[in-house]
């Protein structure tokens, strides 16, 4: 992975050969050289062949340390298990030793490899083995797979994602050329992309490529002055512009005769068909002084983050920030500070949710570069975390992003990969249900409901926990369909079959469940049948109200119906009981040529005992009076049985729960206009009826609320008709509050003349139009 890279340039001066030859020079001078000059790939060769002609201490050393510079961990733990024979080896060879192990993934312990040495563990500090073995068991349940199209057999890492699905990543695939001495030559695998270095000719310079959202792999075209390499894209979407770190070749006249040239970062506007124009050079660039390199882009926050090794800092290469306006007029650098650097290095920022993530040699980590995670919040950093297994391995591991849906990938050097270094996507071993149980007021329930999980079409019941702040959770399988049930005592339950992890993005599937009380007893629809004198069989012009519950009754299997039978005082209390039990009785009769069963029609019957009014026995009344005794209540009710667990209805899902006078108030909209006679406030016998229905809804919806309305004609003067308008308000108002209902449930306002029907000032009326303007209006509320 590519951490420091340093181009070494070489003045070229006329007729002299660049590199000296083969046949001048002794094997292990040439060998010193090439590894003076960080070609290790060629030196590690070289210097095997010397420790062939003649074994000593100083060329398997220099093996070692060449191998390991290119990442080769086995040899390169071959090679120091050699060096560490021999009796000058020193504390720091056994520590390479040591170090070489862990990377080369041999399975050896500590114990195991110094086994005969004069060394423990304690000899080594700067290992913190420890450390080392929490991280290892600190293993997350995921899973590291080769996203289709991205890797080679060369180096390909740092993955972008724009919002359309096109992904951008580095990459020197190609192929390999013969080993040649060029002038400029630029480590393929140097410290700051990889720990592995060879040389120029060994392969491709880095580049960016772009894997399309239709498969399609396209290699960008760059117009950097002088540009060789070209790596660590990222997007600034809201200005279609690609920023990454760029090698140039800068020759510049010193006394010298090399010199470095350190990483720049350049941006480019992007276009979608991936064309790079308008380069500019980010503002801090100093390539022959410092390097900057690995720019990610915070758009929320307006910052750029980077790595830089400018003077100032802790150490190695730092991480910062620049704050940039609309414009991209951009601030000073901000170092992130000794919470996130360290004097090693650090690399690759990225940020998401309040969550920074960078790579680092620095903080304690499994070897080489491994990737942690900080807390984020108002500009501050805290609690920095090795991420542990898989996510990070003994080798280099950087490169950590998450895409806008939730995918995520690392690019890591470790064994078993394709190339020197890959990409990858990181998949879980299992995703995660995160739910919400509220209640009617969006307080989460905490406790006392029970819940099942199944995976579908099987028997067994998968566990479920409780989240620190009281969600429900439960690990589920990839590529799996699951159905839950949540129930509480006296609640409706909730089951839920659209839980699936298949195509699910991200590892966790979030859901919010209301658990809504089961509103017993709750009456959805009330209306009075009235029977004649002495009798109990079904008036014609009742046998509709009937007709329409059972209509209800019907299509709603969870309601039942209550039936309250009454008669007038006229008679023995004994006769009138019986009678009253029969017209009870005629209403179930009436219900069951529709096939309602019995069981679903509760009869009481009261006799005289529950009149309307005050014609009791002897009590002189109009006949009207005593037609408004002679009546069956009627009343549908939801949930009648307090002892079931009733499930949500299939007619109420979609519908607000929560709300349970709301649910059925379409039935029992039928609420009547009061009319009156002329200049008369009086209420007819025919309205009194209608309010008697009206005054037994408002007695079992307790929920609902009245608004009475008085109006008049227009004929008289403003002031009279106001006067008059109150009393017809009034007039309703009384009559309900003798029948039972509360004063404070119901508002009354009187309009006179100022909102007629029918504008009679206008247009001349006949009397029904007048007579439509004489009223008093009823709203529940």
């Amino acid at each position: 992975m590519r951490k420091f890279l340093i181009i070494t340039v070489f003045a070229m001066l006329t007729g002299l050969s660049a590199f000296p030859v083969h046949a001048q020079n002794s094997l292990l001078r040439y060998a010193n050289k090439q590894f003076e000059l960080e070609n290790f790939s060629h030196a590690a060769a070289l210097y095997e062949q010397a420790h062939e002609r003649k074994a000593t201490y100083a060329n398997a050393q220099k093996a070692a340390m060449s191998y390991q510079n290119i990442q080769e961990y086995d040899k390169s733990f071959e090679w120091w298990k050699t060096t560490i024979s021999y009796e000058e080896a020193t504390r720091e060879d056994f520590s390479n030793y040591l170090l070489s192990a862990m990377k080369a993934e041999n399975g050896m312990t500590s114990q195991d490899l110094l086994a005969g040495s004069p060394f423990k563990e304690s000899a080594f500090p700067e290992i913190n083995f420890e450390k080392i073995r929490e991280i290892n068991n600190k293993k997350a349940n995921v899973k590291l797979v080769q996203p289709k199209g991205i890797n080679s057999d060369g180096s390909d890492f740092r993955i972008t994602e724009d919002v359309i699905g096109n992904k951008y990543f580095t990459s020197d695939r190609g192929p390999v050329f013969p080993s040649e001495k060029p002038a400029v030559r630029l480590d393929a695998k140097s410290n700051v992309f990889s720990e592995e270095k060879s040389d120029l000719n060994d392969r491709e310079f880095f580049g960016i490529y772009r894997y399309t959202n239709s498969d399609a792999l396209e290699k960008l075209a760059f117009d950097v002055p002088g540009g060789l390499v070209y790596s660590d894209p990222t997007l600034m979407e809201s200005k279609n512009l690609l920023f990454y770190t760029t090698f140039r070749n800068i020759r510049k006249v010193k006394k010298t005769r090399e010199y470095e040239v350190h990483p720049e970062i350049f941006f480019s506007t992007i276009s979608a068909e991936g064309t790079l124009t308008d380069t500019k050079a980010f503002p801090i660039n100093d390539a022959t002084k410092y390097g900057v390199m690995h720019p990610f882009i915070d758009e929320n926050g307006k910052k750029i983050y980077f790595a830089s090794d400018m003077p100032g800092g802790l150490g190695g290469f730092d991480l910062y920030y620049i704050s940039y306006d609309d414009a991209l007029n951009f601030g000073s650098p901000v170092n992130l500070g000794p919470v996130i650097n360290t004097s090693e290095d650090e690399s690759h920022p990225f940020i998401m949710e309040g969550k920074f993530f960078f790579s680092s040699k620095g903080h304690a980590g499994l070897g080489g570069m491994d990737i942690f995670n900080s807390n984020f919040s108002n500009g501050a950093f805290g609690n920095v975390e090795n991420m542990g297994v898989p996510f990070n391995s003994p080798r280099d591991d950087f490169g950590y992003y998450i895409t806008s849906k939730g995918k995520r990938y690392l690019s890591s050097d470790r064994k078993g990969g394709m190339g020197m270094d890959d990409i990858y996507l990181i998949e879980d071993l299992n995703k995660f249900l995160l739910a919400r149980v509220i209640d009617c007021n969006g307080n989460i329930i905490s406790e006392d409901f029970e819940t099942t999980l199944t995976i579908r079409n099987q028997n067994e019941n998968l566990p479920t926990r409780r989240g620190s702040k009281s969600e429900l959770l439960a690990d589920l399988l990839p590529d799996s369909d699951y159905d839950l049930t949540i129930s509480k005592k006296g609640y409706f339950k909730i089951h839920d079959n659209t839980i699936s992890t298949k195509g699910l993005e991200g590892d966790t599937l979030r859901k919010e469940y209301r658990l809504a009380p089961i509103p017993y007893n709750m009456p959805v629809f009330v209306d009075i049948v009235y029977y004649d004198l002495d009798k109990s069989q079904i008036r014609t012009n009742a046998q509709p109200t009937l007709d329409k519950i059972a209509e209800l009754m019907k299509k709603y299997s969870f309601i039942d119906l209550k039936v309250g039978s009454h008669t007038d005082a006229r008679a023995s209390k004994e006769y009138n009981e019986a009678l009253s039990e029969r017209r009870a009785d005629a209403v179930r009769e009436y219900l069951a040529k529709y096939n309602i069963p019995e069981s679903r029609v509760k009869l009481d019957w009261f006799g005289e005992e529950k009149r309307t009014n005050d014609c009791g026995d002897g009590v002189p009344c109009p006949e009207t009076e005593h037609q408004l005794n002679r009546r069956s209540e009627l009343i549908l009710e939801a949930f009648p049985d307090k002892n079931i667990d009733y499930e949500m209805p299939a007619e109420l899902m979609g519908k607000d729960i929560c709300d349970p006078a709301a649910l059925f108030s379409a039935l029992n909209h039928d609420i009547p206009t009061i009319y009156f006679d002329f200049d008369k406030s009086t209420l007819r016998p025919v309205h009194k009826t209608e309010l008697e229905r009206l005054a037994l809804l408002l007695q079992r919806m307790a929920g609902m609320n009245l608004q009475i309305e008085g109006h008049t004609d227009q004929r008289g003067n403003e002031a009279y008709n106001m006067k008059l308008s109150e009393r017809r308000a009034k007039a309703v108002m009384e009559y309900l509050t003798k029948r039972g209902v509360e004063v404070d449930r119901m508002s009354s306002e009187w309009l006179g003349k100022t909102k007629p029907v029918n504008d009679c000032g206008a247009v001349p009326c006949t009397e029904a139009m007048h007579q439509m303007n004489r009223r008093t209006e009823l709203h529940l509320r």
